[in-house]
């Protein structure tokens, strides 16, 4: 038998991998991966890797000897140039490489700015890989100038940790307020209070004419017209699905690759897990860019080629670390028509429903707000924002 590609090596990539073997899955596993490193945990790369506070070693998702023990074979530098669905095979290092099944889980890719405007210049950072922290780390001195744009997740901790170790910052957002896409305002004005309060400036509603530099970065120019001086500047303004070897070999794409509830693609024997990966959902598609989902998807999806027929029923959560505070995420937000604010904790209602619960500092609300919203249950809104209710009685 060929067995079974998979093309990527990250948090998915692995997850499918040992559930298949978990499973009693016996033929050929070969993981494909186009950095020349095992592969290991992103979200610490920005925080604890470049506080220095977490070594490579601990970042590796499984040890060396997990794949000779496991057979599966792990390629590294191995980049895919392409498929080709007739043959079942994939391109790559100058080889065809057969499959009876693949699992796509190949990430996605960091926004940048046009060349036209400067976002070629030397001293322009992204964070997505260990190469991109590792080549931005030097620039890390303290009294150094940094300029963050995008004031999503990345780029608030980014300058989190740039202040933690003594660099000036200033964050920038073009929208109105930061994490405009993705919170209500509520949390965003606790976690701006939380940045005012360590001493990043942050800038809201301008947006960003060019960088200034000939070869390396020395400055940004708003469209308001301020010059900001940089000494160096990190990129947080979103991440687009790698979807470019899919959509050449022809696979359906929709904000991904689009697969059905159970994880297969258009092609019956290739599966998309991952940032890379669309799925259905109630009130449409949608992708979901998490370590939890990235593991659940992954699973499910070697589950299901095991021949389980098994729906993908999220349960998203995420988290985000500035400076000594935690920001827990439980659910969905997507269509909420009010927020409920109860202490450090923000819950979102659709009507009588609970969607989501953002909890800054509060695992207790959000390990509550988590159960309830994961059991299909919603509290009532004015009980929720009494001091005096017991938030476990809720459940």
């Amino acid at each position: 038998m060929a067995g079974i590609v998979i093309v990527g090596a990250g948090q998915a990539a692995v997850a499918a991998a040992a559930k298949l073997r978990a499973l009693g899955y016996s033929a050929p596993i070969s993981l494909l991966g186009d950095e020349p490193v095992a592969p290991y945990q992103r979200p610490p790369l920005s925080k604890a890797y470049l506080l220095g506070e977490m070594p490579l070693d601990r970042l590796t998702l499984r040890g060396d000897d997990f794949w000779a023990e496991h057979h599966i074979t792990l390629r590294l530098s191995a980049p895919v140039s392409a498929i080709d669905r007739a043959a079942k095979t994939v391109h790559v290092a100058g080889e065809d490489l057969p499959y009876d099944q693949l699992i796509l889980t190949t990430g996605a890719t960091p926004r940048r700015l046009p060349a036209t405007i400067g976002g070629d210049l030397a001293g322009v950072h992204v964070v997505r890989r260990l190469a991109d922290v590792d080549a931005m780390a030097p620039a890390f001195r303290p009294g150094a100038r940094l300029v963050v744009i995008g004031g999503g997740y990345v780029g608030l901790e980014a300058a989190a940790v740039a202040w933690k170790l003594g660099l000036r910052v200033t964050l920038v957002e073009a929208a109105p307020r930061i994490l405009g896409r993705v919170a209500c305002a509520e949390t965003a004005d606790a976690i701006r209070r939380l940045h005012l309060e360590h001493g990043v400036e942050i800038i809201e509603g301008v947006g960003v004419e060019r960088l200034l530099g000939d070869a390396h970065v020395t400055g940004v120019r708003l469209a308001d017209g301020r010059d900001l001086a940089a000494d160096f500047v990190i990129l947080g303004i979103g991440v687009t699905p790698a979807t470019a070897l899919a959509e050449a070999a022809g696979l359906a794409i929709d904000n991904g690759i689009t697969t059905d509830a159970q994880g297969r693609t258009s092609d019956p024997v290739i599966w998309a897990a991952g940032d890379c990966a669309s799925f259905p959902h109630p009130g449409g598609r949608i992708r979901l860019e998490s370590v939890g989902n990235a593991i659940d998807m992954a699973e499910l999806v070697a589950e299901n080629i095991m021949g389980a027929g098994l729906d993908y029923a999220p349960k998203p959560w995420f988290w985000s670390d500035q400076f000594d505070a935690k920001l827990q995420i439980a659910g969905l937000n997507t269509g909420y028509d009010r927020v409920v604010t109860r202490g450090q904790s923000f819950w979102y209602f659709r009507g009588a429903q609970l969607l989501a619960v953002d909890a800054l500092n509060d695992p207790r609300a959000y390990m509550i707000g988590k159960r309830l919203i994961e059991a299909g249950r919603s509290p009532d809104p004015a009980a929720l924002a009494d001091p005096e209710t017991d938030l476990k009685a809720l459940l």
